[in-house]
């Protein structure tokens, strides 16, 4: 798509909108599918944009199938697996060299205390940003499902937790069915320096999260330039 007509296509939206952008294997056998992305906001110059579903399951740090959920180090956001793989594994996946070139960097500040300033091409919300974004659309964006692909054991032992108990607040009806939330990872450190902060399938802002934990999910965001 030529530049010109994806920002004429585009600039219009208003938050709450969605596009398809990209692809992503999404079924339990792997294919690909378009990406559907929510439209955050839009400063007429650019698109803020969160996946609608949860995409993958990664650990925020650490590769190894034989990691337990105890086994978490120090880690700052600039220098974790996770940020690594979105990045690299996952931009280059997921986009094509000409959807590349509507992918701004984006700054990203509120990593951490005393974490340094990231440049990222795709990056993972803030504490800071889903409590003011949450103010615009309301608590329900932060209720996470994922694909069934998020939801298969991968090779490095990770698979998406899926709320299954009995509080209802934890279930969303999609495509009419009742379906269980998911927990996914923010990219702001948690309360030690081994831990980092999650979104819960109650909507709930936790900073407890052990950074080697195997089954919360990923739900990229990223910039769009439309000018």
């Amino acid at each position: 798509m030529e530049k010109g007509h994806f920002a004429l296509t585009y600039r219009n939206l208003k938050p709450g909108e969605f596009i398809t952008f990209g692809t992503y294997p999404q079924s339990v056998d792997g294919k690909e599918l378009a990406i559907k992305w929510r439209v955050l906001q839009n400063s007429g110059s650019e698109l803020f944009v969160l996946s609608e579903y949860i995409l993958d399951c990664k650990r925020y740090h650490g590769k190894s199938a034989d990691l337990k959920w105890r086994d978490c180090m120090e880690i700052k956001w600039p220098d974790c697996d996770l940020r690594e793989w979105l990045n690299e594994e996952f931009y280059n996946t997921a986009f094509s060299a000409a959807e590349k070139q509507f992918i701004k960097t984006t700054h990203c500040t509120d990593n951490g205390e005393g974490c340094p300033d990231t440049e990222d091409k795709v990056f993972l919300l803030s504490v800071a940003e889903i409590k003011d974004l949450s103010e615009i659309h309301g608590k329900d964006l932060r209720r996470a499902v994922g694909t069934d692909f998020a939801k298969t054991k991968k090779p490095d032992g990770c698979s998406l937790y899926v709320y299954d108990k009995t509080n209802k607040d934890n279930y969303v009806i999609r495509d009419g069915e009742e379906v269980g939330c998911s927990w996914w990872w923010l990219r702001t450190q948690g309360n030690k320096p081994s831990r980092a902060f999650f979104v819960g399938p109650g909507c709930s802002i936790r900073s407890y999260g052990n950074n080697s934990i195997d089954g919360y999910g990923v739900l990229p965001a990223l910039n769009m330039n439309l000018s």
